[in-house]
């Protein structure tokens, strides 16, 4: 399984998924813009619980918000297209992802 970056930005998977976890993933995502002081993690914490996420969000020293999401990967799809949009009082420049192996290790959302 591979995902790739499809029309207008969005993540695309091909290939197959043969590993034990089904259609469950990681992802680590580091957004930028004005996300900090603006109620941002607590928005990422509020979605992630809402679509059954585990993991956790927290800032980073250099202005950005380090986001960890695991569960289905459907789901943390969806998520990422979320955090994009951001809140009415936030600005988001950009969400780097990065997909990792699932794990299982996390069982909630916390936030840092």
């Amino acid at each position: 399984m591979e995902w790739n970056q499809g029309v207008g930005g969005s993540l695309v998977m091909t290939g197959s998924n043969s590993d034990m976890h089904g259609d469950y993933a990681r992802a680590k995502l580091l957004v930028s813009g004005r996300v900090q002081g603006v109620g941002f993690r607590s928005f990422a914490g509020r979605y992630a619980n809402a679509l059954k996420l585990n993991g956790w969000v927290k800032n980073l020293y250099d202005g950005r918000v380090e986001v960890v999401a695991e569960g289905d990967k459907k789901r943390i799809l969806h998520y990422i297209r979320l955090l994009e949009e951001g809140t009415p009082w936030s600005r988001v420049d950009n969400v780097s992802v990065e997909w990792q192996q699932y794990k299982g290790d996390l069982t909630l959302f916390i936030i840092r």
